[in-house]
């Protein structure tokens, strides 16, 4: 099962990967376009940029806050033996989760689905932390 969890963790890092590089396109399609110049990048004043850009901004940062939560979740359950099926299929359903609210965000950007999408997200890392602890304390 631990190959497969780390694979939902690979997945996870191309997600971040894959929105990084469509920050930096429209970014530079921003730049391209005179919206912004290249010296608003020193400050990252980038309010000119466009909501295309922001979105995307927000969406990458946001790469590095609740998946840090799966990760450290993901490491711990590697680290105490405690990757089950259950464990596994809860993580991927959290990769899922992400890739559907990127979609969603840096898409039609819905607010509705985004916000489900997001706190199911939450609620899949949850999940992960408390089958931790229960495997771990044998409850």
């Amino acid at each position: 099962m631990e190959k497969y969890l780390l694979l939902a963790m690979f997945v996870q890092v191309l997600l971040t990967f894959t929105v990084m590089v469509i920050m930096g396109r429209r970014r530079f399609a921003a730049a391209k376009s005179k919206a912004i110049t290249m010296s608003d990048f020193a400050t990252m004043k980038l309010d000119n940029a466009g909501d295309t850009v922001r979105v995307a901004d927000r969406n990458f940062v946001n790469q590095f806050e609740v998946p840090v939560l799966f990760f450290a979740a993901s490491l711990a359950a590697m680290q105490m033996n405690a990757v089950g099926y259950l464990f596994t299929v809860i993580a991927w359903s959290f990769v899922a989760s992400r890739i559907i609210h990127t979609v969603i965000h840096i898409g039609a950007n819905n607010l509705k689905p985004r916000y489900y999408s997001f706190l199911v997200g939450c609620l899949f890392v949850l999940v992960m932390w408390v089958l931790v602890i229960l495997r771990v304390f044998g409850i």
